[in-house]
C-alpha cells in the first residue's frame, strides 16, 4: 500500500467519521451502531468486529532449526525470511516461488510496512484520546468491538479495524492474541482450519515501525509457531 493510496482511504474514513458525528449527534450511540451494522457488518455477519485479543500475551521461543530452513527476501524497505512454497508480495514488488501451481490456489504472504507515527500523522485527532504513536492506534483498533460502540472515536476504530482486517477465513473460529518476541511486540488475528490457515500479523520493531504480514497458507503448511519464527526475521531495508 502507497503512502499515496494510504492516505486517499483515511481522507474517505475522515468524511465517514463527519457523517458519523452528525448521526451520533441527532440520534445516540443506538442509532450509530446501527447505522455501522448495516455498513460494514455486525457481531453475526463479521464476528472479528466483537472480538478483542485473549488477555495472555505470548512469548514463543523461536525454533532455530526452523529458522535455518527459511530464505532470506530482500525489498528496499525491509527484509524477512520465509518458507519455500510461498509467493512473496510487498505493496506492488513481487518475489514469486518457480512451481507450477494454480494460479488461484497459491500460498501467498503479503507485506506492508509504515514509519513511526504514519497513523497519526494522518489522523492527528486521536491524539486527544491519548494515542501518540503506531502501535496504541493499532491496539486501539484491535480492542474494538461493534457492539460497544458508543461515542465518534469506538465507530472510527470499528471501521478501521473492518479495513485493516484481511480475509482470515472462518471468522467464527478465528482468534486474536498479543505477543511479544525479543526484537518485536504486536498482534496476530488468524484461522486454522483446513484445508487453509490465514495468519493476520500487525507487528512493531524497537523503534516503533509497523510491518503487516499477512500470510495465506493454501494447503495449511504452517503452524503458529512458524509463523513467530518468520515475523522474528523481519528488519528494515538492507541491515
Amino acid at each position: 500500500m502507497t503512502a499515496k493510496r494510504f492516505s486517499k482511504i483515511f481522507s474517505r474514513l475522515i468524511l465517514l467519521v463527519i457523517a458519523l458525528a452528525f448521526i451520533i449527534k441527532f440520534g445516540g450511540p443506538s442509532i450509530l451502531r446501527l447505522y455501522i451494522s448495516y455498513g460494514i457488518g455486525d457481531c453475526k455477519t463479521t464476528p472479528i468486529l466483537c472480538r478483542q485479543p485473549e488477555e495472555k500475551v505470548f512469548t514463543p521461543q523461536i525454533d532455530d532449526l526452523y529458522l535455518e530452513t527459511l530464505i532470506k527476501h530482500v525489498f528496499p524497505r525491509m527484509q524477512i525470511s520465509v518458507p519455500k512454497g510461498f509467493n512473496l508480495v510487498q505493496e506492488l514488488i513481487k518475489k514469486p516461488y518457480y512451481k507450477k501451481r494454480r494460479a488461484n490456489n497459491q500460498a501467498v504472504i503479503y507485506l506492508l510496512i509504515q514509519e513511526p507515527g504514519a497513523f497519526i500523522k494522518l489522523y492527528p485527532d486521536v491524539q486527544k484520546q491519548g494515542i501518540s504513536n503506531n502501535y496504541e492506534f493499532i491496539r486501539r483498533l484491535m480492542y474494538a468491538q461493534s457492539d460497544q460502540v458508543n461515542n465518534i472515536t469506538d465507530a472510527f476504530f470499528v471501521i478501521m479495524k473492518s479495513v485493516f482486517t484481511p480475509d482470515i477465513g472462518n471468522q467464527s473460529t478465528a482468534k486474536m492474541i498479543r505477543f511479544k518476541l525479543p526484537q518485536q511486540k504486536g498482534f496476530i488475528n488468524y484461522s486454522m482450519a483446513k484445508p487453509d490457515n490465514y495468519f493476520d500479523c500487525n507487528v512493531f520493531d524497537a523503534d516503533g515501525n509497523f510491518f503487516k504480514v499477512y500470510i495465506k497458507d493454501i494447503g495449511a503448511s504452517l503452524d503458529l509457531n512458524n509463523v513467530f519464527a518468520i515475523i522474528s526475521t523481519l528488519k528494515l531495508g538492507n541491515e
